[in-house]
């Protein structure tokens, strides 16, 4: 299954990455903001994504917009230090399927990210 992941740390990009290149994904491609999430969204298009929320050009909320508006199909997990309810409440409303709060472990990332994808797999 094609997955993304999105976020302008390096380090979490990275977690992310190292925790799921043992599970059933292809990591098809990272950013580090939401405009270069949309661009690589359009060429590589991936069925799963995690994504922050705050990030420079473009934040999470506007690239869930952005990438919601190119395929309703996609299960997006926020990833995000932003524990703000009514920003987690507009991130699902928009589309978004999860919310996981950093930091995370391991486990827990795995867990939210069969969560999102139970009923595809």
């Amino acid at each position: 299954m094609k997955f993304m992941v999105v976020d302008d740390s390096m380090v979490i990009r990275e977690k992310i990455q190292n925790v799921l290149k043992d599970e059933e994904f292809e990591i098809v491609g990272t950013a580090q903001n939401g405009i270069e999430a949309v661009e690589q969204f359009k060429i590589l298009k991936p069925r799963v994504m995690t994504l922050d929320i705050t990030m420079p050009l473009m934040d999470g909320i506007e690239t869930i917009k952005e990438i919601i508006a190119l395929d309703t199909d996609v299960r997006i997990l926020v990833v995000s230090a932003l524990a703000d309810k009514a920003t987690l409440i507009q991130a699902m409303h928009l589309g978004a399927y999860g919310f996981l709060c950093k930091p995370f472990r391991d486990v827990e990332l795995v867990e939210a990210i069969e969560e999102l994808i139970e009923d595809i797999v």
